[in-house]
């Protein structure tokens, strides 16, 4: 298709690396389109698969993925990570080149990336959005930080998805204490709006994340919540082809669910259980819904977050290791204390990709 297609055509760049980056896109997405841009999606895998479905009418574009493997053992995740550099940086390269030809034949006038380090050009002004100027890795925090910084620092503009006061979500990892002038903070972005449904299910089980650690809570939670008594909703967080739904008792199980189910699944439940990944605390902070959290083990971002937000009084969370089902008593001593409401005006993010 020619580029007179795709008037004032961007790209929205994701990373796959489990759901999160996908999902807190979508309301990018719909924002460019509500001020007349023509969103143009790029990623790879479970990412790429999700925006589809939520998006099915937007051109998709296929990008190198960056092949991140987990370890069995989550203490060796550090290293894990370290050993796996070279052959991400062998797809940034990649990815580079792929959008430097995008540019011209899709005439962008712009470039969202979330996570995706080789997603921008010196020709279309070039944002990158990440809640982690920070990026905790242990005791080499300050080495992963210091080339992530220096990777953003590239880019036009760095959206960090949260608030700018003390009273925010990210604490330390995405705020520094001299951040550079490009850097703004927009506020939180969820995919969901707040509504006053009528409860339906007492609990609802949001899987999400990379192998093997997905599985693992899947098997570890379905034998658990053979004892449940009450409604419960189960997803797997499985992004398959097709959608399967079965029925076993109060219970109802699927493999996956889209924006629109997951967001009036939540405000129909009593209770979310999920990962404490950055983009499901801000869908629950929007939505206000009380939730336990399980972080994937061996993830340095989920565990502080968790970790954190109890601290603050705001989710508990336990372990996978030590999970058991009593836990879930403890959420009601907890209170969202946060306000979603101070989101950053699109008419003025956006208009960083108004040709002169």
């Amino acid at each position: 298709m020619t580029p007179k297609s795709y008037p004032n055509a961007v790209l929205v760049a994701p990373l796959n690396w489990g759901l999160g980056h996908a999902t807190r896109c979508i309301p990018i997405i719909r924002a460019l389109q509500e001020n007349h841009y023509t969103p143009i999606i790029a990623s790879d895998g479970e990412a790429l698969d999700l925006l589809k479905k939520e998006f099915p009418n937007l051109l998709c574009l296929d990008l190198p993925s960056y092949q991140i493997e987990y370890p069995e053992d989550a203490s060796k995740f550090r290293w894990k990570m370290m050993q796996q550099l070279p052959k991400i940086l062998e797809a940034l390269l990649a990815e580079k080149k792929i959008i430097k030809s995008w540019v011209n034949k899709y005439n962008l006038c712009g470039i969202i990336s979330d996570n995706r380090l080789g997603a921008r050009s010196k020709k279309v002004p070039s944002v990158f959005i990440t809640h982690q100027l920070r990026v905790l890795t242990g005791s080499t925090t300050w080495f992963s930080s210091s080339l992530h910084q220096n990777f953003i620092q590239k880019f036009d503009e760095v959206w960090i998805p949260d608030f700018a006061d003390e009273l925010n979500l990210s604490g330390k990892m995405g705020h520094l204490k001299n951040p550079e002038p490009n850097y703004k903070y927009i506020g939180p972005l969820s995919r969901f709006t707040k509504k006053e449904l009528p409860k339906k299910y007492d609990l609802f089980v949001l899987l999400s994340g990379p192998e093997p650690h997905r599985g693992k809570i899947e098997i570890q939670l379905r034998e658990m919540l053979n004892s449940f008594t009450g409604n419960l909703l189960f997803v797997s967080g499985k992004i398959e082809a097709e959608q399967k739904k079965f029925h076993l008792d109060s219970h109802t199980y699927f493999n996956f669910m889209t924006s629109s189910q997951i967001e009036k699944a939540m405000q129909e439940s009593a209770l979310v259980l999920c990962r404490s990944g950055y983009s499901s605390v801000m869908d629950l902070v929007a939505l206000n819904k009380k939730a336990f959290f399980i972080p994937t083990p061996g993830q340095f971002e989920q565990e502080y977050l968790a970790k954190r937000l109890k601290k603050a009084g705001v989710f508990p969370f336990a372990k996978q290791s030590q999970f058991k089902l009593e836990h879930l008593l403890e959420v009601d001593l907890y209170k969202t204390p946060f306000s979603s409401e101070k989101t950053e005006n699109w008419k003025n993010l956006l208009c960083l990709f108004d040709r002169e």
